[in-house]
């Protein structure tokens, strides 16, 4: 069984729609695929109607959130959407989003590059805009080579010239939100120090006393000594341990199904979520 947790649709920053994302998946020969657009389900009705044949899609979401100075991703699964504080929050979150992205236009044409906030709303489309966006913006204006390349202290990343700060969660709060929806909860590429200041070690300690049900190990961002940290420290917290893609179609260069999750870890999600369920394709 091929199980990728965490990919990103057009109903974020993905460039796939939520039906070509499922049918890719398929294609691709993954069995379960999770869609987690930032702070939205908006994806998931389209994704379970295009579901193909045998593909199981878990439902989710990636919060934006903030310990200290330090920006997090808490990857929530198969919580209740409809839950009515969870469902706050992440509007919170998306409304932030639009004069955040507007303010880093602003940094960056201080700079003197020549963006425009058409330009990258027009990128965005309906999906919910963000830096991914903006950075395709600098990616077409040949200001960087790459998207991840915008990621950097020069331009976007979290220390960054243009970096804008937006709403986010406490991660704690996540976890709590998350849980009381029903919800399970895997902290995302908790040690990706190519994006920026990681959480210590001590945090995502505390994460696990407080309810954190995982941490992301296998990830394009995370080389092998990295991940055999991680997966030590799994252990060591009794946590699970996943592997995902971060798939988000052309944007980045991951591939569906590039990193996948053990069953084991994802049975076990199953077993915990109370708020929603796997949904499988049946082609009727």
């Amino acid at each position: 069984m091929r199980i990728d947790l965490h990919t990103h649709s057009t109903a974020s920053d993905g460039t796939d729609s939520p039906a070509e994302l499922v049918l890719g998946a398929a294609a691709s020969g993954l069995d379960v695929v999770a869609l987690t657009d930032h702070d939205t389900v908006g994806g998931h009705a389209a994704a379970i109607a295009a579901l193909p044949p045998g593909l199981t899609l878990v439902t989710g979401a990636e919060l934006s959130c903030r310990l200290g100075d330090v920006g997090v991703h808490m990857l929530a699964y198969l919580f209740d959407p409809d839950e009515p504080e969870l469902a706050r929050e992440r509007e919170l979150v998306r409304d932030d989003r639009v004069p955040r992205a507007q303010g880093m236009v602003a940094k960056l044409r201080a700079l003197g590059v020549p963006i425009t906030w058409e330009q990258v709303a027009r990128i965005a489309g309906d999906g919910a805009v963000g830096r991914p966006h903006v950075a395709s913006a600098l990616v077409d204006l040949g200001i960087v080579p790459t998207v991840s390349d915008a990621f950097t202290d020069q331009w976007l990343g979290n220390d960054g010239r243009a970096y804008v700060e937006k709403h986010e969660l406490d991660p704690f709060d996540a976890v709590r939100l998350v849980k009381a929806a029903g919800g399970v909860t895997v902290l995302a590429h908790p040690l990706a120090v190519k994006r920026g200041r990681c959480v210590p070690e001590s945090a995502i300690a505390e994460l696990a006393a407080a309810g954190l049900d995982g941490i992301e190990v296998d990830h394009m961002d995370h080389d092998t000594a990295t991940r055999a940290r991680l997966r030590g420290l799994a252990g060591d917290l009794g946590l699970l341990a996943t592997g995902s893609s971060d798939y988000h179609g052309s944007r980045k260069t991951c591939r569906l199904g590039e990193h996948t999750t053990d069953p084991e870890a994802y049975g076990e999600i199953v077993r915990r979520a109370t708020g929603a369920c796997p949904v499988t394709g049946t082609g009727g």
